[in-house]
């Protein structure tokens, strides 16, 4: 790459069931320049994420084909006629999957990033970034999460997930359950990253390997999955138990309208609360996560947990290893230094 020509990549297609490497393609153009009122800049890490899936149907608020497709980033400032902005500037934007990119400050999410001594780039994409703040919004406001109690999370050891267990041990959780989709994630969860019991899901139903994991039930579970992992935990949460609901990878490549879960009846019978997460609608509590998480990031109790591909050419097979299940924690792009 030469740093007169930018990159970025578009969809070309639209994917039926599972996306390929053919409904994508790197385009370059000449780097843009910044008119008045804007910023260009560097994109040095990129983030890929299962809602991008969701967006590549079109629709409503989809991509549209043959377009530079978005997803957050975090880039330096180049040159700027944002009055809000200054060369070498580290920001959070929404204008990833390409190599520069021209924003606002304030404008589409873009903000100027803190720039805590001792926390690495890479936390500001994944615990210190919409992967940690969704996290931190289901556990405090959504599913009010309180010390002492029992936690049950599935996609445990993606982005989500990870976050979801490192911020409960912080808030006080008892006991936290994870479910993935391999031996070795299980060992991960139990062995690195502190959680008390997991399973992987392909070894026998949800609900009775949660049960067994769980036996005296659940408070909160934090749900990435949906499907029969929404089932089994309506089965095990304890009266007044509440689901904070933030994805549902499972129906993410083919049907869009799952059917309910079998036992929903049992949000009445049991007096439990189930509500949806879109962190889009938290994001006035950005500081207050970086207050709480930084000091455990600089003395090391807590890690950004990312799994790192090199290279700009690496974001499709990055994005398709994310949703294939091949990260550990959140999967990011990085393109510069």
């Amino acid at each position: 790459m030469t740093t007169n020509t930018a990159h970025a990549v578009h969809q070309i297609a639209r994917p039926t069931g599972f996306p390929t490497a053919a409904d994508f393609t790197y385009v370059s153009c000449p780097v843009p320049r910044p008119g008045p009122g804007t910023a260009l800049v560097e994109n040095l890490l990129l983030s890929v994420d299962p809602y991008h899936r969701g967006m590549m149907d079109g629709g409503e608020g989809g991509f549209e084909l043959n377009t530079p497709l978005e997803g957050r980033s975090v880039g330096r400032v180049l040159a700027s006629r944002d009055p809000g902005l200054r060369e070498g500037d580290l920001v959070f934007h929404r204008a990833g999957w390409r190599t520069h990119a021209l924003v606002t400050l304030g404008v589409d999410g873009t903000r100027k990033l803190r720039g805590h001594d001792g926390v690495p780039l890479e936390a500001y994409l994944s615990i210190l970034g919409g992967t940690g703040l969704t996290a931190y919004a289901a556990l405090t406001r959504t599913a009010a999460l309180r010390s002492g109690e029992d936690l049950f999370v599935s996609a445990a050891a993606g982005g989500v997930g990870t976050a979801t267990g490192r911020i409960a041990r912080l808030l006080g959780a008892r006991r936290i359950i994870g479910s993935t989709g391999s031996a070795a994630k299980v060992r991960h969860l139990t062995g690195t990253l502190g959680f008390d019991a997991a399973f992987d899901y392909h070894d026998g139903p949800v609900g009775e390997q949660l049960a067994q994991a769980a036996p005296d039930g659940i408070d909160v579970y934090v749900d990435n999955v949906g499907g029969d992992h929404l089932e089994g935990a309506i089965d095990s949460l304890r009266e007044y138990g509440r689901v904070a609901w933030v994805g549902a990878i499972s129906t993410y490549h083919g049907d869009r309208s799952p059917a309910a879960p079998r036992n929903l009846f049992e949000v009445v019978h049991k007096s439990l609360r189930l509500e949806g997460v879109l962190v889009r609608n938290h994001t006035n509590l950005q500081d207050e996560l970086e207050d709480f998480l930084v000091p455990h990031l600089r003395s090391g109790r807590v890690g950004t947990d990312t799994t790192v591909v090199q290279g700009f050419e690496g974001t499709v097979e990055a994005f398709l290893g994310m949703l294939r299940g091949a990260n550990l924690g959140k999967m990011l792009v990085r393109i510069g230094a």
